[in-house]
């Protein structure tokens, strides 16, 4: 069930904000091209600037799509991914 939907081409999340909806998290899922990037923030315990790496796109806004399932934030959009997603 979808509780939220923000359109990222009129509202810009930046850093700060990002980092918040991580928090809200257990796990990142970040897809950039082929590449998917799986992060356990309980165990791996990344640093901001790590996280932000995943998080933020070259403009300096959050990547777009950005869903929060549970505790899994996925980040871009990767078709095996997004079927994981529960």
């Amino acid at each position: 069930m979808i509780t939220e939907t923000i359109d990222a081409s009129k509202i810009k999340i930046g850093v700060k904000e990002a980092l918040a909806l991580s928090q809200k998290a257990k796990k990142i899922i970040a897809a950039k091209g082929s590449k998917v990037t799986i992060l356990d923030l309980k165990k791996d315990k990344p640093s901001d600037d790590d996280i932000a790496a995943l998080l933020m796109g070259p403009t300096g806004n959050l990547r777009a799509p950005t869903v929060l399932s549970g505790d899994t934030l996925y980040v871009g959009f990767n078709d095996e991914s997004y079927k994981m997603m529960g």
